[in-house]
């Protein structure tokens, strides 16, 4: 098979869902035989997508990729302000595409190149449905456009043109069941939707008595990994852990970029961001890995925690992670700070339960997110 990936960004050095989930797929079909080129910008940095890489063909780890340039850089800080007052009230679909377009990024060689060469390729699959290179190259490659949407309920998924983006594409690829049903709900069309979901492959070794050490850690441990802000449900978090540390001491640990200020206490540890060796470690170390976010389509993390046996405690205003949990039975959901601390307090305080939970997290994960049963399901897709 020849097949062409579109994503916004591509490289060893970015980190992100989508990103992660198109050179995943690249890597592992890579070495299944497949010839994979990757279509994408030059940017590294998804707040400003500021020109990083040089233009042109590069190869990483077999996968050939083409990169073209961003024509220009964003202001997140105005683009955020403007999305603020620009969802308060409908829009016109030229509105709603000069949004697109300060979203970023914008890169119209690359959807020249999209244009000019996707009929060279079996299959051109895009990822996430957001951005720029996904809206306009879907409609240079019409029906034979395949797409991951990762999508979740958020204000840009309900704009008019999104319509566009999944009625056109022959053929829709989720990773949840949760994201599927919000998909038909919202753009009901007569394309093919598969459930395929993404590929967990924990290491065959891990050190976390190491990582605790590195960092002047200890356990019980909690942990969260990711972008850390706001908008991903953290303050609140953090503000039923504090109350919680003072009934039962114990540690908070965040690693991942750094969007807000934490609070100044000795039991909230920022790590910084971990490479991925350290990432896992991490996990390991961890007692019980934190959810917060509503606004999910599959959550690495939270399956890279059940792989690896570590109880996971979920916000349950999130579809996807509600999901998992029930599916699995490998954690708690909790909605507010007394739920919160409850769930911990269970699973502290309940060997036997911790380890069941933990044994039904690596269950789950093997029966339906090993790569093995992934890939499986792509082939009979296609």
């Amino acid at each position: 098979m020849r097949a062409a990936f579109v994503v916004q960004r591509y490289g060893k050095e970015v980190v992100g869902g989508a990103e992660k989930l198109a050179r995943d797929y690249a890597e592992r079909l890579y070495v299944r035989g497949w010839d994979i080129t990757v279509y994408t910008t030059t940017a590294l940095d998804y707040i400003t997508w500021a020109n990083h890489y040089p233009s042109g063909e590069s190869i990483l780890r077999g996968v050939k990729i083409k990169r073209y340039p961003v024509e220009r850089e964003r202001n997140i800080e105005e683009f955020n302000r403007f999305s603020e007052e620009f969802f308060k009230e409908p829009r016109s679909q030229n509105e709603e595409r000069e949004w697109l377009e300060l979203q970023g990024p914008v890169s119209p060689s690359l959807v020249e190149a999209i244009s000019r060469e996707h009929r060279e390729y079996d299959i051109v699959i895009f990822f996430t449905y957001l951005y720029y290179p996904a809206y306009y190259g879907i409609k240079e490659v019409g029906k034979r456009a395949i797409l991951f949407p990762t999508a979740h309920d958020e204000p840009p998924f309900h704009m008019g043109i999104m319509r566009d983006v999944f009625t056109i594409p022959g053929t829709l690829l989720f990773l949840s069941e949760e994201e599927k049903e919000l998909v038909d709900r919202f753009y009901p069309a007569e394309n093919r939707r598969e459930v395929i979901g993404a590929g967990i492959e924990p290491p065959s070794q891990f050190f976390p008595k190491l990582f605790l050490e590195r960092f002047l850690l200890f356990p019980p441990l909690l942990l969260y990994m990711g972008r850390i802000d706001e908008g991903k449900g953290c303050n609140h978090m953090l503000e039923c852990f504090i109350p919680y540390a003072n009934y039962r001491p114990s540690l908070f640990a965040l690693a991942g970029k750094l969007n807000m200020g934490l609070p100044a206490d000795p039991r909230i540890r920022y790590l910084g961001y971990l490479p991925e060796r350290a990432k896992w470690d991490a996990i390991k170390a961890a007692t019980i890995t934190i959810h917060p976010s509503t606004l999910e389509s599959f959550s690495y993390f939270l399956l890279e925690s059940m792989a690896l046996g570590v109880p996971a405690i979920v916000n349950e205003g999130s579809p996807v992670l509600r999901g998992h949990i029930q599916r699995s039975d490998a954690g708690f959901t909790y909605r507010d700070c007394p739920s919160f601390a409850s769930a911990v307090e269970l699973l502290l305080s309940d060997p036997e339960l911790y380890r069941y939970m933990g044994e039904q997290g690596r269950k789950y994960v093997r029966e339906n997110f090993s790569w093995e049963v992934v890939l499986s399901r792509l082939f009979k897709m296609l």
